[in-house]
């Protein structure tokens, strides 16, 4: 890994000064470093500054400065262009990035000598059908959400796996999330944790109005149909929380599993399981 792009969450407030750090120390190390213009320009390191097509272009891994959402939105941008991802965390729980702020210069120590691995998530991808004619595409790392707004009232969806009923639900919302999206929006609303390697998809109603609702495990290789029986207020199709579109009643969602991946480094030789605890207890703990 020579080149390396960085992508950095300015809206962070520690964001800026540990950038400047992390593109110094690949600078004295003989790298290649490309910053987005308006993250150079802030950064004052204009010189390796670039058009964001050309950073994906020429960059042999990317760095993620931020949280969570951070390397989400990377992910989907980058999607299809087989380019390997690397968190830094500055969020929360950071279930997706690899290194901590206290782990930097060890991170890139060991991406520089070449001491990681590349771990391929699987993607979702979702099409919207409106009166028969296709209204939306989206990829998504966690999760396709179709929720109701803030005023409106319970929503009913049918679902069906395989063009197959499963079954009406009258809930907040449905969520299909990939075993990376399991510890995401879908274990807070009751929704089994799942080992990312996994090849499952995953679908969780939101505060569902009946007893017998439960979260159902599917194939890969399977289909969710969902179609929007309410025609009573805002509901919207969110895309790993950050994108969506507005949903109108008769709406047909189809989500299935993506023939794009992920790629993640890996640096230390961490389970699966090892970060679980660790993410957690620490959430316990910050919620406490």
């Amino acid at each position: 890994m020579k080149k390396i792009g960085f992508i950095v969450n300015m809206q962070k407030e520690s964001a800026p000064a540990i950038a400047k750090q992390v593109v110094n120390w690949l600078i004295e190390n003989d790298m290649e470093v490309y910053l987005t213009n308006e993250t150079a320009d802030a950064l004052s390191f204009s010189n390796h500054g670039v058009k964001v097509d050309d950073l994906f272009a020429i960059s042999d891994c990317i760095l993620v400065l931020g949280g969570d959402g951070t390397l989400l939105n990377t992910a989907r941008v980058v999607a299809g262009k087989n380019i390997p991802l690397l968190g830094i965390n500055l969020g929360q729980l950071g279930f997706l990035t690899e290194l901590e702020v206290d782990k930097i210069i060890y991170g890139l120590e060991e991406l520089k000598a070449g001491h990681f691995h590349i771990e391929e998530r699987i993607m979702l991808e979702s099409y919207v059908y409106r009166d028969g004619k296709e209204v939306g595409n989206f990829h998504a790392l966690n999760d396709i959400v179709i929720t109701k707004g803030a005023f409106a009232r319970m929503i009913e969806v049918a679902a069906y796996v395989d063009n197959e009923f499963l079954t009406n639900y009258p809930a907040d919302g449905l969520i299909i999330a990939s075993p990376t999206g399991s510890t995401a929006y879908s274990l807070s609303a009751g929704g089994p944790i799942v080992s990312p390697d996994l090849d499952i998809i995953i679908i969780t109603p939101v505060c569902p109005h009946t007893l017998y609702a439960r979260p159902v495990v599917i194939s890969h290789d399977q289909s969710v149909k969902v179609i929007l029986l309410s025609n009573t207020g805002e509901v919207m199709l969110t895309v790993d929380g950050q994108d969506g579109l507005p949903l109108k009643v008769k709406d047909e969602i189809i989500v299935k599993k993506s023939s794009l991946t992920t790629k993640l480094i890996k640096l230390r030789n961490r389970s699966f399981y090892d970060i679980l605890r660790e993410k957690l207890k620490d959430g316990s703990k910050s919620r406490g």
